[in-house]
């Protein structure tokens, strides 16, 4: 198995069993050697994909876990990718065209890929583009989604907690749920792909709107209505753009379970807050320092998402989407948020 990854990869590496369908060997790939082709990241003086294999630790993305021993990090992504029956994607989507073709030259025939991917794109027309698309019309194989209340460091320390893999292939479903599922990790097969995608990409834009009520120091009623306001538009949207999106995709737990979870956690929530509270910062500068190096996937998605409701004359349908959207780029109130 080749894990692609970016933070959450990590953390998803630890459920690994020993040897699972003849799968040996869990190969996670340094992004800084992947993506950027530069020297690996030194810490403290040493490599981090030494550190992670010589250690059991990623002291940068997830320290103080240990990893299992049959986790390895490597920089080189044709070395990791040779051979791999499952292929994991945990990166930004941006850095996904740049590296397809690489990992095509390698292709092991019968292998199929997962995505833990939370984002959109778009194409040469402007048409909405899930980035399992990119994965699966790229490389030519199939892709499933896992999208849940995941956040990592509560993963890490084995909380309990609910994924939901969406995929066309049932096959290759069971397969992935065998391997993902854990006494701690429960995995639930959707066979709504699309709807499970975008639930993961939409819900990050309305932890965005969550944490400028936080930082407006609003209580726990304000997020709340957000959180509703955000769900309905959340499922407009995917109703609007996209065929066949299940009704009960909305309440697994990549919908409202991730919503909640995301909205009282995690980076976007975090970093919002600090947005409102220290005018002046960029979103480039909380990367930096508050993540870590991490990027935000809340802040391109909500572009993303007012890209295409701009272009199909859709915003007066989706006042929250566009409220966030204007606070984080155009300078906007951010009272605004409760001034719908």
């Amino acid at each position: 198995m080749c894990v692609v990854e970016g933070g959450l990869a990590v953390e998803a590496g630890m459920f690994y069993p020993d040897e699972f369908l003849g799968l040996k060997k869990i190969i996670i790939i340094s992004d800084r050697g992947l993506i950027w082709k530069s020297a690996e990241e030194l810490i403290r003086g040493r490599k981090l994909t030494e550190i992670i294999n010589q250690d059991h630790e990623n002291v940068k993305y997830l320290p103080g876990y240990t990893l299992p021993s049959n986790v390895v990090a490597v920089a080189d992504l044709k070395e990791a990718a040779r051979g791999a029956d499952i292929l994991v994607f945990c990166l930004p989507h941006q850095f996904l065209p740049r590296l397809l073709p690489d990992l095509k030259l390698v292709l092991k025939p019968g292998a199929f890929a997962v995505s833990l991917i939370k984002g959109i794109d778009f194409n040469e027309n402007g048409g909405i583009v899930l980035v399992s698309d990119i994965i699966r019309n790229g490389l030519g194989i199939d892709c499933s989604v896992l999208m849940g209340a995941n956040v990592a460091n509560e993963v890490a320390a084995g909380d309990f907690c609910e994924s939901t893999l969406g995929t066309h292939h049932l096959h290759h479903g069971d397969i992935l749920r065998q391997l993902f599922h854990a006494p701690t990790f429960h995995v639930n097969i959707a066979l709504d792909p699309h709807g499970v995608e975008l639930c993961g990409a939409l819900k990050n834009v309305v932890a965005l709107g969550a944490g400028f009520c936080d930082g407006l120091g609003y209580g726990g009623n304000t997020k709340a209505a957000i959180i509703r306001l955000g769900l309905i538009e959340m499922k407009k949207f995917c109703y609007r753009f996209f065929d066949g999106i299940k009704e009960d995709t909305f309440f697994e737990s990549c919908g409202v379970a991730d919503l909640i979870t995301t909205c009282f956690g995690g980076r976007n929530r975090k970093c919002a807050e600090l947005f409102v509270k220290d005018k002046g910062v960029t979103w480039e500068e909380m990367e930096a320092t508050v993540l870590n190096g991490q990027k935000l996937q809340g802040t391109g998605t909500a572009k993303e998402v007012f890209h295409i409701i701009e272009k199909t004359h859709s915003l007066p349908e989706f006042p929250l989407f566009a409220a966030i959207y204007r606070i984080a780029f155009e300078g906007a109130d951010p009272t605004t948020i409760v001034k719908l």
